[in-house]
């Protein structure tokens, strides 16, 4: 069982340090911010210190520095959640989101490597890695969102008692695939555009594809949408498994990874209908729909109906 002590004091510099990271996260994430405003002050707090630093990794890989100034910038990165790790961090520190993030591990159990596995994930960006198989896909998903699972899970915790809690850390990590490969589908011709191709390239090659994504159609000859529904189906397979979590988790936790999830795969049910629309620009969903999700998940439909349904594969 996972379980976090919240009860600490937190300082004036603390908490003008988690201040900063709640700010970047409203205005960089507004899918994430959408889902962890449902959660009490302390994990939502702590969630958007992990989101900042992840957010600072992320931004050194996505930006226009010479490669090898993005490694030693990351590098460095990893160099200050070392000393995260080790409790060195003061409150007074220059540098607001190592604070935060060293009060957020004080108080919860976070398994901060997940923060060096995403650190591994965006360097293999900034080296230009491609992936030949699902199974290569994975080993990247796994780092850059997986790990951000099993990360939130530490915030998160598990409920007293909870069936088949031993396998939380399993399910958040395939929700955060699920996640990212949706990612993977909705950015794909800014992917490609910024040189990179994520879509395994057996996969590619089995529709056509091989020639990559540089305008508002298709490659000539191919079948982009058996693509596209090919890919949707192995996230919603992701989905399936990884929202056994829910059940496994208090009401607003559950609620905070539901509105997060639900966002996401009703991204994938616009995606499926139009499987063309991803080559014209980035889909996403209007605030009254974001507002339906984080209702639903906050009434608990969501975790009932898995809870529902995993008991029909047990009977």
């Amino acid at each position: 069982m996972i379980r976090a002590v919240e009860s600490e004091h937190v300082s004036a510099p603390v908490l003008a340090a988690y201040s900063y990271c709640e700010a970047v996260t409203g205005q960089q994430a507004r899918n994430f911010a959408y889902g962890i405003r449902l959660l009490p002050s302390a994990k939502r707090r702590a969630m958007s210190a992990l989101y900042a630093f992840s957010r600072r990794v992320d931004d050194i890989g996505d930006g226009a520095l010479p490669d090898d100034v993005k490694i030693t910038r990351l590098e460095d990165t990893r160099a200050l959640l070392g000393r995260v790790r080790d409790g060195v961090v003061e409150d007074d520190d220059t540098d607001p989101v190592a604070v935060a993030l060293a009060h957020a591990a004080r108080v919860f159990p976070i398994p901060l490597n997940g923060l060096d596995e995403l650190i591994d994930g965006v360097l293999k960006d900034v080296r230009g890695e491609s992936y030949e198989t699902w199974e290569d896909l994975k080993v990247y998903c796994r780092c850059v969102a997986g790990a951000i699972g099993r990360l939130s899970l530490g915030v998160f915790g598990t409920e007293p008692g909870a069936r088949s809690a031993e396998r939380a850390s399993e399910y958040a990590d395939t929700l955060g695939l699920a996640l990212q490969l949706t990612n993977i589908l909705r950015d794909v011709r800014e992917d490609a555009e910024g040189g990179r191709t994520y879509l395994p390239a057996d996969d590619l090659a089995k529709f056509g594809c091989s020639a990559g994504f540089h305008g508002p159609t298709p490659p000539e000859g191919s079948d982009f949408a058996g693509l596209v529904h090919f890919e949707v189906r192995r996230a919603r397979a992701l989905f399936a498994e990884g929202y056994q979590l829910l059940p496994l988790l208090d009401r607003r936790s559950g609620a905070c990874v539901a509105a997060m999830a639900g966002i996401y795969r009703r991204l994938l049910d616009r995606i499926e209908r139009e499987p063309e629309a991803v080559l014209r620009g980035r889909v996403s969903l209007p605030g009254h729909e974001k507002a339906y999700v984080a209702v639903r998940g906050l009434s608990g439909l969501d975790a009932r109906y898995v809870s529902r349904q995993t008991v029909r594969r047990r009977a």
